[in-house]
């Protein structure tokens, strides 16, 4: 079977960590990651390291911010008032909520900062700004 390449449908076992070794996703114990080589699916810079690999080959993919999420923009980050939010949700840090723009865009946050009258919720992708560390075996190639 020849390599994966751009347009083959790929299964990939992964486990993702940061810089310092955390573990942030893995696939271990579940289903592979099944996406298409160059459609955008994943992170570029996890597109562009399967492309190449053979059936069962394992590497370690060390993909740079830009390559990643893209850096951290302190513009997407923004306070609101507690009265503001809906009386029945309990806030804690780190919690994931939907919020709606002006013009009625849903997008997801990430709260930050708590204090007595105040939330800080960031809109940036929780790994943004940050180096990305993948172990990962291609278990299946469907090619076209």
């Amino acid at each position: 079977m020849a390599p994966a390449q751009n347009g083959d449908k790929v299964k990939i076992h992964y486990t993702g960590k940061l810089d310092d070794g955390s573990v942030f996703d893995s696939s271990e114990g579940g289903a592979p990651l099944e996406f298409t080589l160059g459609q955008g699916q994943v992170i570029a810079g996890f597109d562009q390291g399967v492309v190449g690999m053979e059936l069962g080959d394992s590497k370690t993919l060390n993909i740079p911010v830009d390559q990643a999420y893209g850096p951290h923009h302190a513009d997407r980050t923004f306070e609101v008032d507690r009265s503001d939010l809906p009386p029945e949700i309990s806030i804690d840090l780190g919690m994931r909520l939907q919020a709606n723009q002006q013009g009625g865009t849903v997008i997801e946050v990430t709260v930050v900062e708590i204090d007595d009258s105040r939330v800080k919720m960031d809109a940036n992708h929780p790994l943004a700004g940050k180096n990305l560390t993948f172990d990962i075996q291609l278990v299946e190639i469907n090619q076209n």
